[in-house]
């Protein structure tokens, strides 16, 4: 049925996305926008494939995903935050960064299998029609990325530690007067956002494609930053942005699959005229939401 299978690999597909939009989020909540998430997913798709091969573990692969999106986005955070560079001219440069050093440390992994992670279809629940394909036959970091969305809901805007957050990009003065340091929390808000982005791309190795391929995650890192836009910095609307992008991808694929004669070029390009008229929509509006911080990098 082409609506379930369309609707499953949104939800399999989305983690990927689902990952950096949030880690995207928390960053952007203090105040700094990284557009170099595109080569902190890919550090982590191919740590976490490196590592998940020579050590036979698939969780000991995710953390190092985890760690190499971090030490990625911990160059962004100090030339962002500690030598006063310009964000976006910065992300760029991370990206290529990631881009460069994953073609060339990657060569000999191309290829190779690795120990991947496998669906765990919930018990029960997995079985019910449609729904249990839908959204109870995934690996496990796909159910950790919704319950990743909820903690990270509740930690902005139900904690003191949110406000703090928060008040980094909107009002950094306000932390000063207590005797808090804005750029102390952006360095941690940053480094968090870039380990997130790395465990996306983590997944995207070790469990959606499990193949490593040079620059795998073909634009990904940007959708990512574009869809927090969408998701107007809201971490439980990060689900729909980045379930909406996965699920342009696998109409696409699934068309192409049943013999679609629509240009293979025009349904490779649907997932992201998708997320280019999604924007164009809302945009506008959405953008009246963002942190001031923010707002006067972006203009």
């Amino acid at each position: 049925m082409l609506i379930e299978s369309v609707l499953a690999g949104a939800v399999r597909g989305g983690t990927s996305m689902l990952y950096p939009v949030l880690g995207e989020t928390i960053a952007e909540r203090s105040g700094v926008i990284n557009l170099g998430t595109e080569g902190c997913m890919l550090a982590g798709a191919l740590a976490a494939y490196v590592v998940g091969i020579e050590t036979g573990s698939v969780w000991l692969g995710a953390l190092a995903g985890a760690a190499a999106g971090a030490a990625l986005a911990l160059v962004h955070a100090f030339m962002v935050l500690s030598r006063g560079s310009n964000q976006i001219a910065t992300g760029l440069v991370i990206t290529f960064l990631g881009l460069g050093t994953t073609a060339l440390f990657g060569q000999s992994y191309v290829g190779q299998g690795v120990n991947a992670f496998a669906a765990v279809p919930v018990p029960g629940l997995s079985e019910v029609p449609f729904i249990g394909r839908v959204l109870f036959d995934h690996d496990p970091l796909t159910y950790l990325s919704l319950v990743a969305a909820v903690v990270t809901w509740f930690v902005v805007f139900r904690t003191r530690t949110g406000m703090k957050l928060r008040a980094a990009g909107e009002r950094p003065e306000v932390l000063e007067a207590f005797g808090l340091s804005p750029v102390r929390i952006r360095y941690v808000a940053v480094v968090v956002g870039g380990s997130l982005a790395g465990l996306g791309g983590g997944q995207l190795s070790t469990a959606f494609t499990r193949n490593w391929s040079e620059n795998m995650t073909v634009g990904r890192g940007f959708v990512a930053v574009a869809l927090v836009i969408f998701a107007a910095w809201n971490p439980l609307k990060a689900i729909g942005g980045a379930y909406l992008f996965s699920g342009a991808i696998a109409l696409q694929l699934e068309l192409q699959a049943r013999g679609s004669e629509i240009s293979k070029y025009l349904l490779q390009a649907m997932p992201y005229v998708t997320v280019i008229v999604v924007l164009a929509v809302m945009s506008r509006r959405q953008l009246q939401r963002s942190p001031e911080s923010l707002a006067r990098v972006l203009g």
